[in-house]
């Protein structure tokens, strides 16, 4: 991407088309503009670009449209000229081969589209799960004034008088399907019945998990992450947004300003707190690392020893995001944490974390939001893993993970990419037990390509009929925000470029230990490099296009799976600090 600073002028007059003339250059440009109606009067006001990702192909970004027009009312209202536009639009499952590979290129296009337009600031809308990471990471890099914008959580349903959402209730109706305890019928009926209304995920999955921690990080308006999709708060969230933009032009608050070490370890506090995604880890490392700013994984598993779990929503809770909103959202959050968090860090309205929560709402008696005294887990979400398996860390959601599989050895039974996975795992004939160890090679950033949601192995249908709800299943892969399990991912290096779990074998014995923070293969250093001698890993190539920029580019999950071009050139600083 482009190393050029932004350019320096002011509304319509910024970042003029090179014609080799500038005073022709934005002659032309109000000549055309104008052609859609504009005034002088309007066209000499800040302007405020307004991302549109809306698509056909993405529900979770259904109510874009009414957003869309409450930003452009609040941007009006505070004297602002607003001007959308639209930028790639990226949805979980319309998105092949993973909408993580489709992640940096949505940034890119949002940088270069910020950089290329004139705007004096810009309000990103987005929502599920890979568009926001994209959105921060390419305004983030693109230094103009912006301000993020949700569009909220979907509403819960219900079937056969259970409450149910996606997509944790998804994976569960899913999974009794293949253990045979509900049939054809039965999984046609709550097919209708799990999404509600448009909006992303209704319980902490990724998407919610990211729109927390934008609110952490200051780069959302207060009590702006929890507002459902269809709701009269969403809509007033959308004008309140459009407003702050316009402030925000004024005072040229920008993302280097506010995207700092302590509000990147205030998003970190709030990823333990919450049970958040295993994704929240890799976007907020490629977040912070176009910054110059490095995640220490140490240093985060020493958070999550003094993090409890506060937030009782699925998958490590009961609840869902309408019930977290109901329940005073992030400022409610926050405050309970307040002691745990930099209160000094700048937010999107120019005071500081700790003045907006002296300013938030007073509490109330609830029960989705606990007093660290009393957590759902009494350590944070997600742990740190290290070990010969995983000599550059790997990724475990304790808190959605059964406790009786936390110290764990069994039998490796390894599938060497999604496909032996997918062409296996039901065979009556393969040999398997619920004590033994599902390895899956070959889906981290380059081996599948993209680092799918496929971490989140099926348990084998033979042990499912027989009652097995959860294995201990390792990869170098991701799972959905929305799913539960004794799950290790993220490992690296992964097994496409030649990391140790290319070199795992079936019978091979894996011992998963939270307590040490260990994962490893009962395997010899001699032994293991005498099967990488054996067969050596080549590193996936394509002929061209956009295939061949990102296997040549990506980094492994702990850079957070990032392009090594877009990242800065220099870590400047490490968090969280000792």
């Amino acid at each position: 991407m482009s190393d050029k600073k932004p350019p320096q002028g002011k509304g319509l007059s910024k970042g003029l088309t090179n014609y080799g003339d500038s005073g022709f250059s934005l002659f032309l440009r109000k000549a055309f503009i104008k052609g859609a109606g504009y005034t002088d009067d309007a066209l000499s006001r800040p302007v405020i670009g307004i991302v549109n990702t809306g698509s056909g192909y993405n529900p979770c970004h259904g109510n874009a449209p009414q957003l869309i027009e409450a930003v452009k009312r609040g941007v009006m209202l505070a004297g602002g000229l607003p001007v959308d536009f639209p930028t790639i639009s990226v949805h979980e499952s319309f998105s092949q081969p993973t909408s993580m590979y489709l992640r940096n290129l949505m940034s890119m296009d949002t940088e270069e589209m910020i950089r290329a337009q004139p705007m004096d600031a810009v309000v990103l809308i987005g929502g599920c799960d890979k568009t926001v990471p994209a959105q921060l990471m390419g305004a983030a890099s693109a230094g103009v004034p912006a301000i993020q914008l949700v569009t909220g959580s979907m509403l819960t349903g219900a079937h056969r008088g259970e409450r149910v959402g996606a997509c944790t209730d998804c994976r569960r109706y899913w999974g009794r399907y293949r253990a045979e305890e509900i049939d054809e019928a039965e999984i046609a009926e709550v097919n209708n019945k799990l999404v509600a209304s448009v909006g992303t995920c209704s319980v902490m999955g990724t998407a919610s998990t990211m729109a927390c921690l934008t609110e952490a990080m200051g780069m959302m308006i207060p009590g702006g992450a929890s507002a459902p999709a269809v709701t009269a708060d969403r809509v007033r969230v959308a004008e309140q947004t459009g407003a702050t933009a316009v402030a925000m032009a004024a005072a040229g608050l920008t993302p280097q300003q506010i995207i700092t070490g302590k509000s990147i370890e205030n998003a970190l506090r709030v990823l333990l707190a919450i049970g958040g995604s295993t994704n929240g880890i890799v976007h907020l490392t490629a977040i912070a690392g176009r910054l110059g700013i490095e995640i220490d994984l140490a240093g985060l598993d020493r958070m999550s020893r003094e993090t409890p779990v506060l937030v009782d929503l699925k998958p490590s809770g009961q609840h869902y995001m309408e019930d977290f909103h109901k329940a005073g959202g992030m400022p409610a959050l926050l405050r309970e944490l307040a002691p745990l968090l930099h209160l000094d860090a700048l937010t999107v309205t120019g005071r500081t974390l700790g003045e907006e929560l002296q300013a938030a709402p007073a509490a109330f008696e609830q029960d989705v939001i606990r007093p660290r005294g009393t957590p759902i887990y009494p350590a944070g979400g997600l742990a740190v893993l290290r070990g010969n398996l995983a000599p550059g860390g790997a990724i475990i959601k304790q808190s959605a993970a059964n406790p009786e599989l936390m110290e764990h050895e069994g039998r490796a039974v390894v599938f060497e990419d999604a496909e032996d996975m997918a062409r296996r795992i039901d065979d009556e004939n393969l040999d398997v037990r619920a004590d033994d160890v599902l390895v899956l090679k070959r889906i981290g950033p380059t081996g599948a390509p993209g680092m799918p949601e496929a971490g989140y192995m099926p348990i084998p249908k033979k042990l499912a009929r027989a009652g097995v709800k959860d294995m201990v299943r390792v990869s170098d892969g991701r799972m959905s925000g929305t799913a539960a399990g004794t799950i290790v991912l993220h490992v690296t290096p992964e097994a496409a470029v030649g990391g140790p779990l290319a070199y795992v074998r079936n019978g091979d014995r894996i011992r998963l230990s939270l307590r040490e923070r260990l994962i490893e293969v009962q395997v010899s250093a001699e032994e293991l490099a005498r099967r990488a001698a054996e067969a050596p890993q080549a590193r996936p190539e394509a002929a061209r296009g956009y295939r061949k920029l990102f296997l040549q580019s990506v980094t492994q999950a702990d850079q957070g799976v990032d392009f090594d071009f877009l990242r800065a050139a220099d870590m400047t600083q490490k968090v969280p600090e000792r």
